[in-house]
């Protein structure tokens, strides 16, 4: 799988898990200078707390367009060290 965003590959992996119709790359797939902190947070009940990285292009940002689940609940255990991304950000498959 990758994730592209403004024509360039933000991620790329061929170990992604699949849950609720989102790829949760590792993050060491991660090109980790298209990532900027943000503040945002949500909560889901069953995985916990995401938080959000901007994602960053040639200028172009997607806020919050991806997030990831720093202390994820025992249910959601398989999501540590791993991000999905949304927002316009693509994911396709190889």
């Amino acid at each position: 799988m990758k994730a592209i965003w403004n024509d360039k590959v933000v991620a790329d992996s061929d170990d992604t898990v699949f849950v609720e119709g989102n790829h949760y790359f590792p993050m060491t797939a991660v090109s980790e200078s298209v990532l900027q902190s943000s503040d945002m947070t949500s909560f889901c009940p069953w995985k916990g707390t995401a938080s959000y990285f901007d994602v960053v292009v040639d200028g172009d940002q997607v806020q919050g367009g991806a997030w990831y689940y720093k202390e994820p609940k025992d249910a959601a255990r398989g999501l540590a060290g791993r991000i999905a991304f949304w927002r316009g950000v693509k994911v396709v498959e190889d």
